[in-house]
């Protein structure tokens, strides 16, 4: 038996670029997860509400979130987000649609600006790492 394979679960995009790059939209290794580079494409594979930044976050954290608990996550899970613009001066859209997610949270947060994403109408891309607490230990708080 694989020790390493029974410890991993991996969480598909359904893309076909998959195999062919080696990625997953998410993978579970013990209590981390890690969503990839998650892009505002809308269901039919077109992007979602070109030029408006925060539908288009909204739509990222809603595929992000989706991978997320395929992977045994919540959102209360999320320890860091990284939200990569093209345009940095439009992130109050983006912090928007994110606290609107995580402002309960409260996640360790990095916001920055890219040159371009594969697809140029893709004005944002979000990136999540989460731990999934064993709600049975005994609270850490104050250590």
């Amino acid at each position: 038996m694989d020790l390493y394979a029974t410890h991993r679960k991996l969480v598909s995009s359904g893309s076909p670029l998959e195999p062919e790059i080696g990625f997953s939209r998410a993978v579970r290794h013990g209590p981390y997860v890690s969503v990839a580079g998650t892009a505002p494409i809308a269901p039919d594979g077109t992007t979602t509400a070109p030029g408006d930044v925060y539908a288009q976050t909204v739509r990222c954290l809603d595929i992000a979130e989706a991978a997320l608990r395929e992977a045994g996550a919540r959102p209360e899970d999320v320890v860091r987000t990284r939200v990569m613009l093209t345009d940095v001066t439009t992130w109050r859209e983006a912090a928007r649609a994110h606290g609107e997610r995580f402002a309960a949270v409260r996640p360790a947060c990095t916001f920055v600006e890219v040159s371009r994403f594969i697809d140029p109408e893709w004005l944002v891309e979000i990136e999540i790492d989460a731990i999934v607490a064993d709600h049975t230990a005994p609270d850490m708080i104050g250590w």
